[in-house]
């Protein structure tokens, strides 16, 4: 098996008007190459998922869209703990359920719910969602993330609450209406459940998905010390513009990403 891993030459981060020039993305010449990178990568999400302490039980998951069958996605394999997933284990099925590839039960909340996001939005690549301490006890409030943090920020006016809770949501229903919440935006908080986030790439959907949690963290942390100042509208969004872009997403996540892979190099097995 092919475990070469791609490398991105130094890049400066430069200011503009309107943010942050941030580095981008990889962009490969054959559909082949970008599937082994992507799987890479997912793998890499389970294990940095697991390092962050998302690994509760079964609950959890990380989609990527195959970039070869594009109405088809990778996921965790059902009761593999995210520490020990490896590229072979990730399972590969189309958004009727069936897997086309793997040897592993698939979560069925994980295909009720991506299939739906991948379905209402072409634009992305990755989705992520896991029961997270900080997630699903901000979940619990019912609301929208203040933007009192640089953190928080980068979700100002970019994403929903869902106002509902039918259990698990194992229902093709279910994920309906978390994909109808979420709409356009980078993520959505389930009341009484937790967060998902979406990218252009598995490492912005995972950092979306750490940058809301640590944000959680601070709101809470905050709001039972006192009341919390929120940022004005005009400065919020000037922050949202700076941290908030696809490219920022998938850089932030990229020392944590290489440290990983450097670090586990079996995850590319």
């Amino acid at each position: 098996m092919d475990t070469t891993i791609e490398r991105m030459p130094p890049v400066l981060l430069q200011a503009t008007r309107s943010g942050l020039n941030w580095p981008t993305p990889p962009v490969f010449g054959r559909p082949e190459d970008e599937r082994r990178h992507l799987k890479q990568r997912l793998a890499a999400g389970f294990r940095i998922f697991a390092m962050h302490g998302f690994d509760v039980g079964i609950a959890g998951h990380i989609s990527a869209r195959d970039p070869i069958l594009i109405d088809h996605f990778w996921v965790n394999p059902l009761g593999v703990h995210f520490s020990r997933i490896k590229v072979s284990d990730l399972m590969l099925i189309d958004h009727q359920g069936q897997v086309v590839e793997g040897k592993h039960p698939v979560n069925a909340a994980a295909f009720s719910i991506h299939s739906r996001i991948h379905r209402a939005r072409p634009d992305v690549v990755a989705a992520a969602h896991s029961h997270s301490r900080n997630g699903t006890a901000f979940a619990s409030l019912g609301r929208l993330l203040p933007p009192t943090t640089q953190e928080a920020c980068a979700f100002y006016n970019d994403h929903a609450v869902l106002q509902a809770y039918g259990g698990i949501a194992s229902e093709l229903s279910e994920g309906d209406l978390i994909a109808q919440s979420l709409g356009q935006g980078k993520a959505v908080i389930c009341r009484n459940h937790a967060h998902f986030t979406v990218g252009h790439s598995v490492d912005e959907a995972v950092f979306w998905f750490l940058r809301m949690e640590r944000a959680f963290e601070q709101y809470l942390l905050a709001a039972a010390a006192g009341t919390p100042v929120e940022i004005d509208d005009v400065t919020a969004s000037l922050t949202a513009r700076q941290v908030g872009s696809h490219s920022a997403g998938w850089f932030g996540l990229q020392p944590l990403m290489d440290k990983v892979l450097a670090e586990q190099p079996d995850l590319l097995e």
